[in-house]
């Protein structure tokens, strides 16, 4: 499940988890993986690796517009990106991820656990089976990720902020399972280097 937000309608912090589930369910998202247009070209954008959008050199600064290019972005078979509408698609390219999960609420424990991550897009996520958390293999170096839309293991991602990646940790420990691992929505996610 993935929300929307023109914006949220009160703070994240103030929204519960069944308002967040209510907000899940009314997202509707323009088709896509359904578009496939002849025209193709380059949108001389980029999403920089701090999730800050660039168009020509100059930083987009309306959270509007991001919002809205967000909800046409789509990532190709070959890993590249595009900004996709039944009449054109447009190369964008993305340093990392194009989005960064920034807030987290939590509620419940173990197996009962819901985690709702919060996106620089103001999206709001679900971690469970459609949504899955990675961590990488390295153990040193871990990759913290969030799947957001889109196939998986080739979908569109969003990185998961580091003081977050913190509190999954935390939690997944004060839980006491071997090996180390944390559940969202009836998922159990392994961490790496915990």
């Amino acid at each position: 499940m993935v929300t929307p937000a023109p914006s949220l309608p009160k703070d994240f912090s103030q929204l519960s988890l069944a308002e967040a589930a209510e907000l899940l369910a009314a997202r509707k998202l323009p088709p896509v993986e359904e578009w496939h247009p002849e025209r193709t070209g380059d949108s001389a954008m980029e999403i920089r690796a701090d999730g800050s959008w660039y168009h020509e050199g100059g930083r987009i600064n309306r959270p509007a517009m991001v919002r809205l290019f967000s909800t046409i972005l789509r990532r190709e078979a070959d890993g590249s990106h595009v900004l996709v509408t039944p009449a054109e698609k447009l190369a964008i390219a993305v340093e990392d991820t194009p989005f960064r999960a920034v807030e987290m609420k939590s509620e419940g424990q173990g197996e009962a656990r819901q985690l709702v991550f919060r996106l620089d897009t103001d999206d709001l996520v679900m971690a469970g089976p459609d949504h899955p958390l990675s961590f990488g293999s390295d153990t040193d170096n871990p990759d913290p990720r969030l799947h957001v839309r889109g196939a998986i293991g080739n979908g569109l991602e969003a990185r998961i902020d580091r003081a977050l990646y913190y509190e999954i940790v935390e939690m997944a420990l004060a839980e006491g399972a071997e090996p180390p691992a944390i559940w969202s929505n009836g998922a159990r996610f392994p961490l790496v280097g915990a």
